[in-house]
């Protein structure tokens, strides 16, 4: 199996990565077995609000951008699926080119912009999937012509609030111009209040749990405002990280200089020095959840000591395949196994040292 993944994935690095995306998606939408599943270990239980995850290992945002195929991830061994961005309105995003591979870093820069189906579409997947057991977060944006970015958040609340496991406030993508600026403290002690007077507004029996997803380019200051207002507002935990627009130093001689979001095995680093911070600020009960270059269970397991409850990985499985999740998983059992814990008591045990080290 494993020989013919590897051909499959040579054969889809022939073909530029948007089409490659294109017909992992559709292979995962006709259902056709792709690899074995992870088995379950009780070990390998997460317990995040009133969300009990099996596993702590999620697909993040990005790849499922429209809800067609989150069952089909959770099958490949996720614990869950986040599906979007998902903006109100249909929208195509930048131009093309606009994902670019740089193969030497396991890494990738991309500068989509949101594009998708926009709400209503993937509001009739997830009605359709009612019923059905994984949790499935739904991550929302703005349109980019938006007259009134956070009404937009507003609406995206109101409309998923109940077909989604968990909410995603993304405000960190580089890809839409100004995005970003509603992470000053300012804009962003607005936006939440307003999201999260939108939730109580739309609960109905359940209080659908909230994140927001920060940018991996804040600084100390920032990390400070922005762990004050999740506080404040009653958040009910952060992402941490989306892409860089920073470039460190990179072993790809191609495309380093496209403009766009840098994610993957680069980002490891500086991901996992700012989930400790944030971990510091926020204290013990908030919920953290850990992404920017998990490729390995090693790594995975480093997001969890770091402060990390749960962790999400996309661009790893872009090189590795769709049989690492479940190879991950498979480590994260063995590794609890062996060591006579559960993965949950492995939290924030490493947690000095990565929230010592500086931003550079």
């Amino acid at each position: 199996m494993k020989s013919l993944e590897r051909l499959g994935q040579r054969a889809l690095f022939t073909l530029d990565p948007e089409t490659a995306h294109g017909l992992s998606i559709a292979a995962l939408r006709s259902g056709m077995p792709i690899c074995g599943r992870a088995p379950a270990s009780a070990r390998l239980r997460v317990t995040v609000r009133d969300l009990d995850f099996p596993n702590p290992l999620g697909m993040a945002a990005g790849y499922d951008k429209n809800a067609e195929v989150p069952d089909a991830l959770l099958g490949l061994g996720f614990g869950f699926a986040e599906v979007g961005t998902v903006t109100p309105l249909p929208q195509a995003g930048n131009d093309k080119p606009r994902i670019f591979r740089l193969t030497e870093d396991a890494a990738v820069i991309n500068r989509l912009g949101f594009n998708n189906q926009g709400h209503g579409r993937a509001h009739e997947r997830l009605v359709a999937r009612r019923g059905r057991d994984g949790i499935v977060g739904v991550n929302i944006g703005a349109n980019k012509d938006s007259a009134d970015r956070i009404g937009d958040y507003e609406t995206g609340v109101r409309r998923f609030a109940a077909v989604a496991s968990y909410l995603t406030v993304n405000i960190s993508s580089p890809n839409t111009p100004g995005l970003r600026n509603l992470q000053g403290r300012q804009s962003l002690a607005e936006l939440l209040s307003r999201v999260m007077a939108a939730r109580q507004k739309a609960a109905a029996g359940r209080v659908v749990p909230v994140f927001l997803k920060i940018a991996p380019d804040l600084h100390e200051g920032d990390l400070e405002d922005v762990a004050a207002e999740v506080a404040e507002k009653q958040v009910d935990g952060v992402i941490v990280s989306n892409t860089t627009i920073a470039r460190p130093p990179l072993k790809s001689r191609a495309f380093t200089s496209e403009a766009g979001g840098l994610s993957g095995a680069p980002l490891f680093e500086r991901s996992t020095i700012m989930l400790a911070k944030m971990r510091r600020l926020l204290g013990p009960d908030r919920a953290l959840i850990g992404v920017g270059g998990v490729n390995s269970t090693e790594t995975a397991l480093e997001k969890i000591r770091a402060g990390a409850d749960l962790v999400q990985l996309y661009t790893g499985m872009i090189y590795a395949g769709p049989s690492l999740p479940g190879e991950i998983v498979r480590g994260m059992a063995a590794f609890a196994e062996r060591e006579g814990i559960n993965i949950p008591d492995l939290r924030d045990s490493r947690l000095d040292h990565w929230a010592k080290r500086p931003l550079a």
